[in-house]
């Protein structure tokens, strides 16, 4: 059987330089700069945008404090306050929910802090780059292959991630947008599982129970997908389910694909965001580099199992 790892990302490039105005910018005279990187939480994934963004900054000199927002917006929005209090140079901001987060960012506009978003972004204020997963075509992606395997007729799960989150909304939509066309599949539920593993594990095994005949899940990110696998596997259903999710690219998810369980992910790269945001950050400092958002499409690498 062949599944497949596809990966998409949204990135942010120069708006007349391309990335030779941020080679240029590491060229120059160092400058010693203080940025903050705000993450939502600590899973493996945004774990892993802060190891890109580490990476980067030792390369370029950049003191990184790094945040741990809890997946709270309360929490999150104090950090920000601390680190505008304490004049970081710059701000690299994953946002717990994309509305509360708005009055942080319009605090670091009014105080001329720059504002890069990472992986995520908020409703308002204003932010010289976004560095993310095209959301809306990852979840496209994703459910064009459910509706394909399962030849347009079939019982889906959507599991989706954190409510408000602009990754969940994008991810949803796009997902949407394609099962418009496919009347006879039915989505006999749409639950959040927080991002979380446990979440996806705890919300699947309701589903199950609920839904004797499901035929597939979309999972809004690899956490979930690897708890609601987990679940169908405990319940003796693993075999014959598609599971199809938006994934971090990392060994172990890579792994569950290659061995079946699970069919399809289209993988992110979360380590290019972080080392690009701060490249980004260091580049607009330095020479003053306008950034304009330019969707950066992946290679297909199937892998057989």
């Amino acid at each position: 059987m062949k599944h497949k790892t596809t990966s998409v990302l949204m990135a942010a490039m120069a708006l007349s330089l391309g990335f030779s105005g941020m080679a240029s910018a590491q060229d120059a005279a160092p400058q010693h700069y203080t940025f903050g990187l705000m993450l939502s939480a600590m899973t493996p994934y945004f774990a892993t945008i802060k190891s890109g963004a580490e990476a980067e900054a030792k390369k370029l000199g950049v003191q990184l404090l790094v945040e741990d927002g809890n997946n709270n917006s309360i929490t999150q929005n104090n950090q920000i306050d601390t680190l505008i209090a304490r004049k970081v140079n710059l701000l690299l901001i994953n946002p717990t929910d994309a509305k509360a987060l708005v009055p942080a960012v319009e605090k670091a506009n009014a105080a001329h802090i720059p504002v890069i978003y990472i992986d995520r972004k908020a409703d308002g204020g204003h932010a010289i780059a976004y560095f993310a997963s095209d959301n809306t075509q990852a979840g496209a992606q994703a459910c064009q292959y459910i509706a394909n395997k399962l030849h347009g007729q079939g019982n889906l799960f959507m599991l989706l991630g954190i409510s408000g989150a602009s990754a969940t909304n994008e991810r949803t939509a796009g997902c949407e947008s394609v099962l418009k066309s496919y009347p006879h599949i039915k989505v006999v539920a749409r639950q959040s599982g927080g991002f979380s593993r446990e979440g996806g594990l705890t919300v699947m095994r309701d589903v199950l129970i609920a839904n004797p005949k499901l035929n597939a899940v979309y999972s809004e990110n690899g956490e979930m997908a690897i708890g609601a696998m987990r679940a169908a596997a405990a319940a003796g259903r693993l075999k014959g389910l598609t599971i199809a999710m938006i994934g971090s690219g990392s060994f172990g998810e890579t792994q569950l694909v290659k061995q079946g369980k699970i069919a399809l992910s289209v993988a992110q790269q979360p380590a290019v965001m972080g080392a690009l945001g701060v490249q980004a950050g260091y580049s607009y400092l330095s020479t003053g580099t306008v950034f304009v958002p330019v969707p950066l499409h992946m290679d297909l690498a199937p892998s057989h199992s």
